[in-house]
């Protein structure tokens, strides 16, 4: 089988690289991709071998924005495949495998999750420590490993260690509530969580819930790219009148936390 996990760069998007850091925007997480400067904007349809949805989820625009943050280059993917719309780990792992393409040695994952812990509430931003892969899939089924290499990629640094202490001095100057470590649960999807689930999931060590990131990182780490990840609590998982128009009003809320926390955290990278 070919070695096909990486998605090498189009030749419309070869005059705008090479990327800094790629960063995949969340539902309600959009707004980051306005502050991009002298950016360009390739409706994902233009893109060979990216999977398009029959439609996109409400909060997924559907596009690549490509341009400058903080005197770096970014890619900034709005929206994402989800494996409950029908989708593949591998096709849902596609900002990864696009980033690499792209040149890109760090990977931003932003999604909305709900809160599991105790101690996380509505609006909070969590700085993911680590992921549990409860999709039943993986991006690298099939996938024979890099040219000379073999498949088993190691996790134990999912989320870069480094890459979590310059965001944590990033939200410390700019007196941004983080909470410093989260454990994030990759679900199916696409209901909502049970109170006996989200009891169960406590009970094994999660921080946050969510169905998307997963199969990102994975991939991330097999293409050995950097990542760094960061869920916006939007509801306490398993809570009443849950619904996706108040995942995106959360997202809206804390918005612009976010893009002042991710400008920072760019400008600090080396």
């Amino acid at each position: 089988m070919a070695d096909d996990l990486r998605i090498e760069a189009p030749p419309l998007l070869e005059a705008h690289l090479p990327i800094d850091a790629a960063i995949v925007l969340g539902s309600g997480l959009a707004g980051l991709a306005s502050a991009v400067e002298d950016a360009i904007s390739v409706p994902y349809e233009q893109i060979p071998g990216i999977p398009r949805p029959e439609s996109q989820v409400a909060g997924h625009a559907g596009r690549l924005v490509i341009g400058t943050i903080a005197g770096k280059r970014v890619a900034c993917f709005e929206g994402r495949v989800h494996r409950y719309q029908g989708f593949s780990a591998k096709d849902a792992a596609f900002p990864a495998r696009l980033a690499s393409g792209l040149g890109a040695p760090v990977l931003i994952v932003t999604n909305a999750a709900g809160g599991v812990a105790d101690h996380l509430s509505p609006g909070q931003l969590v700085l993911l420590s680590d992921q549990v892969n409860l999709t039943g899939d993986s991006p690298l089924v099939g996938w024979p490993g890099p040219e000379g290499g073999v498949p088993f990629v190691p996790m134990r640094d999912a989320y870069d260690p480094e890459l979590r202490q310059i965001a944590v001095q990033s939200a410390l100057a700019l007196d941004i509530e983080l909470e410093p470590e989260g454990v994030y649960f990759g679900l199916l999807g696409p209901a909502y969580e049970t109170p006996a689930e989200v009891e169960m999931l406590k009970r094994m060590g999660a921080d946050v819930v969510g169905m998307s990131t997963v199969p990102e990182v994975i991939a991330a780490r097999a293409l050995d790219i950097r990542v760094l990840g960061f869920s916006l609590v939007t509801n306490v998982a398993a809570g009443h009148g849950l619904s996706h128009e108040e995942v995106l009003e959360a997202g809206r809320v804390a918005a612009h936390n976010m893009e002042r926390l991710v400008t920072d955290i760019l400008a600090r990278l080396p």
